[in-house]
């Protein structure tokens, strides 16, 4: 009887040490998956294929042909390559160079024009932490910091052929149903209702308009809208 209580004893003690062993590896996979997520969400790397920059080589860069823009706005961590598919999902899971990433990239509404020349144009990307991707958008819903972070550019095409440069002006909270907001087809008449329903609005341009929206909470409804003028 006694050895029996022994052996039992061994076994609970190795049935702990190989459930711990399988709760430190979690553990480490979840800390190298949001490592891995996070440097995804990076652009240093990026920055080298920008157009228009020192040595830059479309033919070379390893971006993919579906890059259609630029997107930088000063004083943030916003400065990306903008992607477009055929539809509104592909690039939420992929990377510009094309492979599969929690952090996506940022990209243009399918229904956009590829040569950015509509009235209205929507971007879209995550909200990571520490402002990468569009992490910073909810920042702009203070007056002060949208009026010290107001200035960039949208650079057009693989080879920067076209370059805008950006005011933003206002921003608000919104959620995903929001029929006006996210329908490109809403052209000039969208300055109007941005003006009704920002939380921070500096003032009226006949220009284009691009929106840049993320996230605003784990509340996968709930979104954030910068937009800018697009100056031309």
């Amino acid at each position: 009887m006694r050895k029996f209580w022994i052996k039992m004893n061994i076994l609970y003690e190795r049935s702990l040490l190989v459930l711990f062993v399988l709760i430190l590896l979690v553990v480490l996979y979840s800390m190298y998956d949001m490592y891995w997520v996070f440097e995804h969400a990076g652009n240093n790397d990026l920055l080298k294929f920008k157009p228009n920059t020192q040595g830059y080589n479309a033919a070379a860069s390893p971006i993919t042909e579906e890059m259609v823009a630029w997107l930088t706005v000063d004083n943030t961590n916003i400065d990306y390559p903008v992607m477009q598919a055929e539809n509104n999902t592909k690039f939420l899971n992929t990377d510009p160079y094309g492979q599969y990433s929690l952090s996506g990239s940022i990209f243009a509404d399918s229904r956009n024009n590829k040569e950015m020349t509509d009235d209205y144009i929507i971007l879209y990307g995550h909200h990571m932490e520490y402002g990468k991707m569009f992490g910073a958008l909810d920042e702009f819903l203070d007056e002060k910091y949208l009026a010290t972070h107001s200035s960039g550019s949208l650079i057009v095409g693989r080879d920067g052929h076209k370059t805008y440069q950006l005011k933003v002006f206002a921003a608000m909270r919104t959620n995903a149903r929001d029929d006006t907001i996210f329908d490109p087809a809403s052209g000039k008449g969208i300055l109007g209702y941005i003006k009704a329903n920002s939380s921070v609005f500096t003032g009226e341009q006949p220009n284009r308009i691009l929106a840049m929206s993320t996230c605003n909470d784990a509340d996968s409804v709930a979104r954030v809208i910068v937009f800018a003028y697009i100056l031309e």
